[in-house]
């Protein structure tokens, strides 16, 4: 992670413009380079524009199972996230910070952006957390602004370097989250079935 982390720092530092990291912008706008005071912008508003999510939030469980499947994809170091941002993605994992993530707004092949933005932007102290603060198990929660629920939990907000916004929200895992949910629960019905007609028998 060190390693590829300090190839985004020398490339946002130089004078060439690199995807996702000191460009104008992404697609068409790929080609330009912008100010280094500006890099930091360039992230917050790429996770703000990409916040587009609608529907009922998704539950908690595969909420959890986004964050962790997100934290094993970019510890593997080919993201170039700084070890910082990875730490305080895991830190609202172990702090049971669930942020609230749409049910709908995923494209696809192109990547769960809307749904990994809506998780990123408690990150940096924006969106909204679902409020379990009272250890419930209810279905629904009511949801509390990022910042305040980062101060609940005993953490601050990060501030996204070069690259680091691209990295936390280019991926499939709340896809992989939902599916991986779904398939262990079909094997769990299968060995209650398997198990019942032992039992007739």
């Amino acid at each position: 992670m060190r390693a590829s982390r300090a190839v985004v720092e020398r490339r946002a530092r130089g004078d060439e413009p690199a995807y996702g990291i000191n460009n104008t912008g992404f697609g068409s706008f790929a080609d330009v380079k912008i100010a280094p005071e500006a890099l930091e912008t360039l992230q917050l508003n790429l996770l703000r524009s990409h916040a587009a999510g609608l529907g009922d939030p998704l539950p908690v469980r595969t909420v959890r199972a986004t964050m962790a499947l997100r934290a094993n994809v970019l510890a593997k170091g080919f993201s170039g996230i700084s070890l910082d941002t990875l730490e305080a993605l895991i830190a609202l994992l172990n702090r049971g910070v669930h942020p609230r993530v749409p049910s709908r707004g995923s494209v696809g092949a192109s990547g769960d952006l809307a749904p990994l933005a809506h998780l990123a932007l408690v990150l940096i102290g924006e969106g909204e957390v679902l409020d379990d603060q009272e250890g419930t198990r209810a279905l629904r929660f009511h949801p509390i602004r990022g910042a305040e629920a980062l101060t609940r939990a005993g953490l601050e907000p990060i501030r996204l370097g070069p690259k680091e916004g691209l990295a936390l929200i280019n991926g499939t895992q709340p896809s992989t989250a939902v599916l991986a949910l779904a398939l262990a629960a079909a094997e769990q019905v299968a060995r209650a079935g398997r198990h019942r007609r032992g039992t007739l028998h």
